[in-house]
């Protein structure tokens, strides 16, 4: 199988995954591009643009089954996408990107290896301050580094209590979204590029991510795949810190 063939599983793969539970899949997109020599200014846009149609396809299951919490969303998205338009307008030096994606990488990593089956029994009704305070600080990070947050979200919704993770999984999708399309914005002021093989990522991309949301929703059991994308993105990881390893 040639490297392209196998790009485009490991999309479909990811895509299948991140939607399940909610997510866009930028971290994964970018994780996949950084292997295979893409560089940053087209890794970042090109992130967005697919978690665009995966957050949305995976949002739109998650609210038919009635999981999405409107209360905690809005604080969240009020803070978060001007920061993700500053974020995304920010132009950061190639080896200080990768390092900081090299970082941000582990997120989901951990959130997958430790934190994919949490079991929230009783929910605490946060203060709108902290809300507002956790939305900035992801909105400006995901414009940074080209996701939508989703992966740092997530884990910070369940971890304090704030909601299950079906509701999680809604939340983080609409939020992954709407800053993802603040954070593309932003990049648009600076000028960006996008892969010539983009109608063909954006149709992967949206067929596992349109998959992976109607089996997340069903409670579809995935621990076997989880454990497989988490090495992807640790592997990756590596890769970004030390870039001539191999």
């Amino acid at each position: 199988m040639d490297s392209v063939l196998w790009f485009y599983v490991l999309l479909f793969a990811v895509a299948f995954l991140y939607s399940s539970v909610g997510h866009g899949g930028a971290s994964g997109y970018l994780a996949l591009m950084a292997l295979f020599g893409v560089t940053p200014d087209v890794m970042k846009p090109t992130a967005l643009l697919l978690n665009l149609f995966v957050s949305l396809t995976s949002f739109t299951f998650y609210y038919r089954g009635h999981y999405f919490n409107r209360k905690l969303f809005v604080p969240l998205a009020v803070a978060s996408v001007p920061m993700a338009f500053v974020g995304g307008m920010m132009a950061i030096q190639s080896d200080i990107y990768k390092r900081m994606l090299g970082i941000f990488l582990l997120i989901p990593v951990i959130r997958f290896l430790f934190f994919s089956d949490i079991q929230v029994n009783r929910t605490i009704n946060p203060k709108t301050g902290w809300l507002l305070f956790i939305g900035a600080a992801i909105g400006l990070l995901s414009g940074m580094l080209g996701i939508g947050g989703g992966v740092i979200l997530s884990p910070v919704l369940l971890l304090l209590a704030w909601t299950d993770q079906k509701q999680a999984a809604a939340i983080s999708a609409l939020f992954i979204f709407v800053n993802s399309l603040s954070g593309l914005v932003g990049q648009l002021t600076q000028g960006i590029q996008f892969s010539t093989d983009m109608v063909a990522y954006v149709v992967v991309a949206f067929s596992g991510g349109l998959l992976g949301s109607y089996f997340g929703a069903m409670r579809f059991p995935q621990r076997t795949i989880k454990f497989l994308l988490a090495g992807v993105l640790a592997v990756a990881s590596f890769k970004l810190f030390l870039p001539n390893i191999w």
